[in-house]
């Protein structure tokens, strides 16, 4: 018969350690300017992803973040990339046009 104990014995507990803390988002502005400024950066941000514009400077930040090392497009190149990713076309020709 095995042995009981092994049986019975509560598994230990790893300890975990944070190699690095990033915050998730930046430290709310402690002034009355900055918190209209903060809003209003908002609701443009906001606005332009509901009409299917996507943020430039938030890709910057991710690309910034996740793949230091590559190049990123420019402005009308990812303006060009999230058009296409939605409204595919071909041969250069637009195939479903929004309008």
């Amino acid at each position: 018969m095995a042995d009981r104990s092994l049986l019975l014995a509560v598994p230990r507990r790893t300890v975990l350690t944070v190699s690095a803390c990033h915050p998730l988002a930046e430290a709310p502005p402690q002034s009355l300017h900055g918190r209209v400024r903060l809003v209003f950066r908002r609701l443009a941000q906001s606005f332009r992803l509901m009409v299917g514009v996507h943020d430039y400077q938030a890709y910057l930040r991710h690309h910034r973040l996740h793949h230091p090392n590559e190049a990123p497009m420019s402005e009308r190149a990812f303006h060009r990339y999230c058009l296409e990713a939605r409204f595919p076309s071909q041969g250069g020709k637009l195939g479903k046009c929004p309008c």
